[in-house]
């Protein structure tokens, strides 16, 4: 079997098992399962600026909070249909990310992590401050009514499965598609060697550029969708640890890796989940069980899947 048949096989198998569970998976993991397409989706956003091009951000929560945002102040306080909403959430988010990277770029390394932390407390902040729109940390709730595309209702549990699916089968394939093609390519030769990919010719700072707003636009479509599916929005999903759960999420799931941010972040539920109904200290459970698999699996799931089965993995 040539490589492009098994890659084909490979991320096609994934979401037609997906899409299958959808008849198949009883009432609760059929809704963690929508939820995990969506977060997944989110991290495959951050794996593209983490995982491919090498930038470590703790300040994606303010995409992931934008594109949620974006789309339910629009739809609460002006009365835009959902679909249209989702779009202005995309865009506040690509637009947020063009604006910090910006910025951001022009460090690197350690800086340029705390460069995004900083900003991503400024996005909270302008979140609590803005209260009177935002409701802050206690968030508002967008009326089961409006939750529709096309008179699907998208708070029933089978169209907000389907939903979860199309967007993540979406960006999976896109990602995909970039990471095999030369655009890809180069932010791969960036993360390895920035230097030496520059004296090839390539402008690395736009190429830079466009990774963070690729990253913070599929960040921000991630956050739409949740505040659209699960009707809710609130200046929680701003906080520094909604910066920490992708990471966390890509590097257990393996970084640069095509399907590792959705692997880390279905282990990473169900880990909890599990460990929550066997002890009160299911969070000390979950973390010796991280750290175990860290120690033994630095690569991530994939990444060991990469090294010790199929070195052609994307």
């Amino acid at each position: 079997m040539t490589g492009a048949a098994r890659v084909v096989l490979t991320h096609g198998g994934l979401l037609g098992l997906l899409l299958a569970l959808n008849f198949l998976l009883p009432a609760y993991h059929h809704g963690i399962m929508a939820r995990v397409m969506v977060l997944a989706t989110y991290a495959i956003g951050y794996n593209i600026l983490f995982g491919y091009t090498g930038l470590l951000s703790l300040g994606h929560a303010m995409f992931f909070a934008a594109g949620m945002y974006g789309l339910a102040l629009p739809m609460q306080h002006l009365g835009l249909a959902a679909l249209p909403a989702f779009g202005t959430g995309i865009a506040a988010a690509a637009l947020l990310a063009l604006i910090a990277g910006a910025l951001a770029l022009r460090t690197t390394g350690v800086a340029f992590m705390i460069v995004t932390l900083m900003f991503a407390q400024s996005a909270y902040l302008t979140i609590l401050l803005a209260g009177t729109w935002t409701r802050g940390d206690e968030g508002f709730v967008i009326a089961q009514s409006a939750r529709q595309i096309a008179g699907i209702d998208l708070s029933q549990p089978g169209p907000r499965y389907l939903a979860a699916f199309c967007l993540f089968a979406a960006v999976l394939l896109l990602t995909l598609v970039i990471v095999r093609r030369p655009f890809g390519r180069v932010l791969i030769a960036i993360r390895e060697n920035e230097d030496r990919t520059r004296l090839l010719g390539y402008d690395t700072g736009a190429r830079k550029l466009a990774a963070v707003v690729l990253s913070g636009a599929i960040s921000g479509a991630a956050g739409a969708a949740y505040a659209l599916l699960f009707g809710y929005a609130g200046a929680s999903f701003a906080t520094v640890q909604y910066s920490i759960l992708p990471l966390l999420w890509v590097l257990l799931g393996g970084a640069g890796t095509v399907v590792g941010p959705f692997v880390g972040t279905l282990f990473m539920f169900y880990l909890i989940d599990i460990a929550s109904g066997l002890t009160r200290g299911y969070m000390a459970l979950a973390g010796l069980a991280l750290i175990l698999l860290t120690i033994y699996a630095p690569g991530g799931i994939m990444g060991e899947v990469r090294r010790r089965i199929w070195r052609g993995l994307p």
